[in-house]
C-alpha cells in the first residue's frame, strides 16, 4: 500500500474501534451505526482510497468542491451526503449527486430541492437540520430550524415530489442552554425523532456526532455519524 493508504486505514481502524466501543457502551450492535466519512478539502484520490478501504459512504459540505469531485468519482459504489448549509441557487447542482441531503431547514429550501430532483427524475432522501441554539421561529447559527418548526416542515418534505423524509440532523451548539452539552444535545435530538416517527415512520436517521463527540452521539442514540478530521487527518487552511 502506498503510505497515504497506510495513514488512512490506520485512521479509519482507529475510528471504527472507537464507534464500535460506544455501541457496546451503549448496549448497542454495531451495525446501528453507520460512518459517513466527510471528505471536505481533500482531494478525489482520497475519496478513491477510501473505498478501495470498504468506506461507503461520504459527505461534503461545499458544492463547489463536491460536484467536480463526484464526477470524478462516478464509477465509485458511493452514497454522497451533503451536509453543509445550503442555498437555493445550489439546489440544481447538488441534486446531480447527492443522494443525502442533510440540512433542509426551510420550506423554500425542501420547495427548490423537490422541483430540481423532480426534473432530474431522482429521489433524494431530506434530513431536517435541528438548531437546538435558535429562538422559536428562527434559524441556528450554522442554519437549522428551531424544535419547534421540525413538524410543520416534516410534512412538507414528506410530500414533496421527488423527496424523502429520512429523519433529522443536528451539529452540537455552540451557544445557548446545551452549548457544552453535547450528550444532552443528541439525546434531544433523538427525542425529537421519536415524535417525528410517529407520524412518519421512515423517518430513521438521526445524523449527529463529528471526531470529537461522535461517543456521546451514539450513547444518545445516532444512527449516523459524521468523521472527517480523524479519519483523514488535520484538514489543511483554506486560502
Amino acid at each position: 500500500m502506498t503510505a497515504r493508504k497506510d495513514e488512512l486505514a490506520a485512521r479509519l481502524s482507529a475510528v471504527q474501534e472507537r464507534i464500535a466501543a460506544a455501541c457496546a457502551a451503549a448496549g448497542r450492535a454495531h451495525d446501528e451505526v453507520t460512518l459517513i466519512v466527510v471528505t471536505k478539502t481533500y482531494p478525489a484520490d482520497d475519496v478513491r482510497i477510501l473505498a478501495e478501504l470498504g468506506v461507503r459512504h461520504v459527505a461534503e459540505n461545499r458544492d463547489q468542491e463536491a460536484a467536480p469531485k463526484a464526477a470524478a468519482c462516478s464509477d465509485l459504489s458511493l452514497t454522497w451526503h451533503f451536509i453543509g448549509q445550503l442555498q437555493t441557487n445550489k439546489v440544481r447542482s447538488v441534486i446531480e449527486y447527492a443522494d443525502v441531503v442533510h440540512s433542509v431547514d426551510r420550506e423554500r429550501l425542501a420547495g427548490a430541492l423537490s422541483k430540481a430532483a423532480a426534473g432530474a427524475g431522482r429521489e433524494v432522501r431530506c434530513l431536517i437540520q435541528v438548531a437546538l441554539d435558535a429562538e422559536e421561529g428562527g434559524r441556528g447559527a450554522r442554519g437549522g430550524v428551531a424544535p419547534g418548526g421540525v413538524a410543520d416542515l416534516a410534512a412538507e418534505v414528506g410530500g414533496a415530489e421527488g423527496l424523502s423524509l429520512g429523519g433529522l440532523m443536528t451539529v452540537a451548539p455552540l451557544a445557548g442552554p446545551y452549548a457544552g452539552r453535547e450528550r444532552a444535545a443528541f439525546e434531544r435530538l433523538v427525542e425529537l425523532s421519536t415524535s417525528l416517527r410517529a407520524a412518519h415512520p421512515a423517518a430513521t436517521m438521526v445524523s449527529a456526532g463529528m471526531s470529537a463527540d461522535l461517543e456521546q452521539a451514539v450513547a444518545a442514540g445516532a444512527t449516523h455519524v459524521r468523521v472527517g478530521s480523524a479519519v483523514l487527518g488535520v484538514r489543511p487552511a483554506l486560502g
